[in-house]
């Protein structure tokens, strides 16, 4: 009998020093706050990554452009089993002058071709990469912009749930002591049995939606560890308890904004960069209309000599070297439609840049304005709590002098609750709507 007395305290014994575990291991994992979480997406997100080996590629295409302005220069060899070498001196069905040379052959020598002039398609083609290199990197920069804000959805998520989980767990445990104060009246005759069945529902319903906080918690925590480069059951805790900075959002108005996009925004000067790869197309299309001049050297040794005459079996050296011009007539009347057609995809990116500018000052109007709605609507929430947090204390106050019913402090306090859920959400849509802004404007 005495073992199964003390089963029961050493499993409370158990669970407190599991609890205890728990409780030091999680206050000694490391906190992060957002700016924390983002400096570690800048250095692993994969999407990140990838835009830097797509900048580094870019400079590279710089350096193959620059390649192409040095001299080819080229080294050979040949070694050959020679035929007879037959002259028809009198027509080809007449008997050939069989030339006595040598079975085999072979040779080795130089060649050179420097290009000169092109109408400036090689100088021109290293701007054109520079500029590709240019607006590779307003990409990164966009793509930076674009994980930060990813990892912000997901860090306010995570705090959001964090909150609802605090919120729920300790509704739970009062309602729990309200359950035990509601049995307690009803076994004195106080209350009616229905009571505690409505208490007993309210409390199952909200160990439900625990459990589904609970589960998004999870999920919140998995995409953030992805955005972050890590894995995806990786620890992860943040500073959900600390309240959120809004002092600094309201400080700027709209006009302000959109000189900042205007200025700073990647996506904006991916369009001027794209007007001006147009303008540079344009002007290689031309090009082909212009001679090109190289200057060629090359400098062979052969054995036998049976290129001049007369033939002979010794070995021989022979060059050239010089200039050559070469002009294509045809590209004269190719080239009109090429070039028309660059200048018609010119000025549709002239256009776009147009379109793209009405886009910004849509893309801050709205993003401003739901700033503005945020802020109106955590001024709202505010107020609410403060109001239902007063009809809970009046109505549990008049419920226990049997003034009111259940029900009415039942919903009172669902409505705390609720209003407890929407002043946090809405203090994480001011901060995300703020955030949203500078990623638009492109100082995120």
């Amino acid at each position: 009998m005495k073992q199964y007395k003390m089963a029961p305290i050493l499993g409370l014994l158990l669970a407190l020093l599991i609890q205890s575990l728990y409780a030091q291991q999680a206050a000694n994992a490391h906190l992060l706050s957002l700016e924390e979480i983002w400096k570690v997406a800048e250095t692993n997100n994969h999407q990140l990554k990838l835009s830097d080996l797509n900048l580094q590629q870019s400079s590279l295409e710089i350096l193959e452009a620059k390649d192409r302005l040095l001299p080819e220069l080229s080294v050979g060899g040949d070694v050959k089993i020679n035929s007879k070498f037959l002259i028809y001196d009198n027509g080809l069905f007449s008997s050939p002058q069989d030339v006595p040379v040598k079975g085999y052959g072979y040779g080795v020598g130089y060649n050179l071709s420097f290009n000169l002039y092109n109408g400036g398609k090689d100088k021109r083609n290293i701007v054109i990469k520079k500029e590709e290199e240019i607006r590779t990197q307003y990409e990164v920069d966009l793509q930076k912009h674009s994980v930060k804000y990813n990892v912000a959805v997901a860090y306010f998520d995570l705090y959001k749930f964090l909150h609802f989980h605090d919120f729920l767990d300790a509704e739970i445990e009062a309602e729990k002591k309200q359950l035990e104060l509601v049995e307690s009246l009803h076994k004195n005759g106080t209350v009616l049995k229905s009571d505690v069945l409505r208490t007993s529902v309210k409390l199952s319903r909200l160990e439900l939606s625990l459990s589904d906080v609970a589960k998004k918690i999870d999920i919140a925590k998995q995409r953030l560890n992805i955005l972050m480069g890590r894995e995806n059951d990786a620890e992860l805790a943040i500073k959900h308890q600390d309240t959120i900075e809004l002092k600094a959002i309201t400080e700027g108005d709209y006009y302000d904004y959109v000189d900042i996009a205007f200025n700073k925004s990647p996506e904006y000067k991916m369009i001027h960069s794209d007007i001006k790869l147009s303008e540079l197309n344009i002007k290689q299309i031309k090009a082909t209309r212009w001679p090109k001049v190289s200057l060629y050297s090359n400098y062979n040794y052969t054995y036998p000599q049976i290129s001049f005459y007369p033939y002979s079996n010794d070995l021989w050296g022979f060059g050239q070297t010089g200039i050559k011009v070469q002009f294509s007539i045809d590209n004269l009347y190719k080239s009109k439609h090429s070039i028309a057609h660059a200048q018609v995809v010119s000025n549709q990116v002239k256009e776009k840049a147009n379109i793209k500018k009405d886009e910004i000052y849509l893309q801050v109007k709205e993003a401003y304005l739901l700033q503005q709605q945020a802020l109106e609507s955590m001024e709202t929430a505010e107020q609410n709590i403060i109001k239902t947090a007063e009809t809970v204390r009046v109505i549990r106050s008049s419920y226990l002098n049997q003034e009111s019913l259940l029900t009415d402090l039942l919903e009172a306090e669902n409505a705390l609750l609720e209003a407890k859920f929407n002043l946090t959400t809405a203090q994480t849509n001011v901060k995300l709507t703020h955030i949203r802004l500078f990623a638009i404007t492109g100082i995120l």
